[in-house]
């Protein structure tokens, strides 16, 4: 909810899409942060979803990142690293994060 706060209140800076966009991915973010090893849920600036998790194992991980492409074929989960949550301060920086790193749902499912 904040980092919608953040990107439609302007103090991200300009968008990288439009803000119909922002409005779905809320729907996607509040959705993801439900599941069961999501501990908060991001909207990025650049269209993606990042998510702290509960438990940082390669399984745990991967069922998650599973689960998420299934509901969102279309979209990003980034995973927060610790070291990204140290160098964020705020949920500002935290908006700020690319999603570049991380492989989208279509790539993965391989869609066009």
């Amino acid at each position: 909810m904040r980092s919608r706060e953040y990107l439609l209140g302007g103090m991200a800076g300009d968008l990288a899409m439009p803000v119909a966009a922002y409005a779905n991915l809320f729907k996607i973010c509040s959705t993801t942060a439900v599941m069961p090893n999501v501990k908060n849920a991001y909207i990025l600036k650049d269209g993606g979803i990042a998510v702290t998790p509960k438990q940082d194992t390669i399984a745990a991980t991967a069922a998650t990142l599973s689960q998420f492409c299934e509901s969102n074929p279309r979209a990003t989960l980034r995973f927060l690293t610790k070291r990204d949550l140290k160098l964020s301060r705020s949920i500002l920086d935290i908006v700020k994060i690319s999603s570049t790193s991380a492989t989208p749902c279509k790539k993965l499912k391989g869609l066009n």
